[in-house]
């Protein structure tokens, strides 16, 4: 017998959910930082063995903010627990044994959804490497079954691989009998052109400082592959909703952009497996962030 499914990660922001489904592609799919709320589209990672073939929807963090942007994010990841056979939740073990008030306020706005969508649901406790005091723990781990009494709760490290076979083995058992729907050295339904955009908004991340990078799109505007045998030829424009920034990300006498270029090109080299040559500009599009349109353009709330 051979299953196929699909697997909604869902969780508040930066708990983990791209680290997990990178963690079991065993090459990174998803971009990942620090701070919360990089994910923006819902992205897909293909795990394919001899028994099965899973598809992860990487998702948005759920949140409480408000504005479009935000909406679409929410509209992204609610999408992706409709179109589920099961649903992993991912939470921060971490921050909760440290600061356990904030457990109620950032699983609020997921227990009841999450609960009537039907899907059999698990709990990835994520982030345990991070705790010293394990008995610190059980508090939460008490909390945790009075709010979602229904759900099993699996202890994990997705950055360390702790917990993660044991979750997947549990996952199986909610996978349906079903052939392979993809090639198995297909990784993700996403296309290049978008793993390229994300690649540069991973370098965003790392580079620029505090709030900055939220406020930053990037679209690409030029792919030719037919141009150079050796070589694909990329443009990308890096936006940003206001004037000042955009010489934050430029950088004296082009330092930050030519950075953020530089390693960008590696990375997306190695994923198409070609040379690169990737030309980027900065754009000012003020209150892109609110506007509908737009954030459909990206692709947010697919």
């Amino acid at each position: 017998m051979h299953k196929f499914g699909t697997v909604a990660l869902i969780g508040p922001p930066n708990a983990g959910k791209s680290t997990l489904m990178n963690k079991y592609l065993g090459q990174k799919v998803a971009i990942v930082s620090p701070r919360p709320q990089t994910t923006r589209n819902r992205i897909s990672g293909i795990l394919t063995t001899d028994e099965s073939q899973i598809v992860f929807l990487d998702t948005p963090g759920i949140h409480q903010l408000r504005g479009k942007m935000n909406r679409f994010l929410l509209e992204s990841a609610w999408n992706a627990l409709a179109s589920s056979d099961a649903v992993v939740v991912l939470l921060d073990a971490a921050l909760y044994s440290a600061k356990p008030h904030l457990l109620e306020k950032e699983i609020k706005p997921l227990v009841t959804p999450v609960a009537e969508s039907g899907r059999p649901v698990l709990v990835a406790v994520n982030k345990i490497d991070r705790i010293k005091d394990k008995p610190a723990m059980l508090p939460l781990m008490a909390r945790l079954n009075e709010l979602w009494p229904e759900a099993e709760f699996i202890p994990v490290s997705a950055l360390r691989g702790k917990g993660t076979d044991e979750l997947l083995t549990r996952l199986l058992d909610f996978i349906p009998d079903g052939p392979p729907m993809f090639p198995e050295d297909q990784i993700s339904t996403a296309p290049v052109r978008f793993m390229a955009a994300e690649i540069i908004r991973e370098k965003l991340f790392y580079s620029l400082r505090q709030e900055l990078p939220y406020s930053t799109a990037v679209e690409i505007e030029v792919w030719d592959e037919e141009s150079r045998d050796d070589m694909t030829l990329i443009n990308a424009v890096i936006y940003t909703g206001q004037k000042t920034h955009k010489g934050m990300i430029i950088g004296k006498q082009g330092s930050n952009l030519k950075k953020i270029g530089t390693e960008a090109r590696k990375e997306i080299a190695e994923l198409l497996g070609c040379k690169v040559h990737l030309e980027m500009w900065v754009k000012v599009r003020s209150g892109w962030t609110e506007d509908p349109g737009f954030l459909r353009s990206m692709g947010l709330g697919e």
